[in-house]
């Protein structure tokens, strides 16, 4: 299980990077959620690992 906590903000994005983010669960900064370590979310979170605080749970 890994812990993402959105801590930069999408507004200057493209779409697909903000569709990236809101399909990972994540909307407002410092809004967090715990996902499975599945390849399909972490290759999601390597994408925009930039804009992301990731945290082993």
């Amino acid at each position: 299980m890994v812990k993402i906590t959105l801590i930069k903000s999408v507004s200057n994005e493209n779409k697909s990077i903000k569709a990236t983010v809101e399909a990972l669960g994540l909307r407002k900064i410092r809004q967090s959620k715990v996902l499975e370590e599945t390849p399909a979310n972490m290759g999601q979170i390597s994408k925009v690992s930039y804009l992301l605080k990731v945290e082993k749970v």
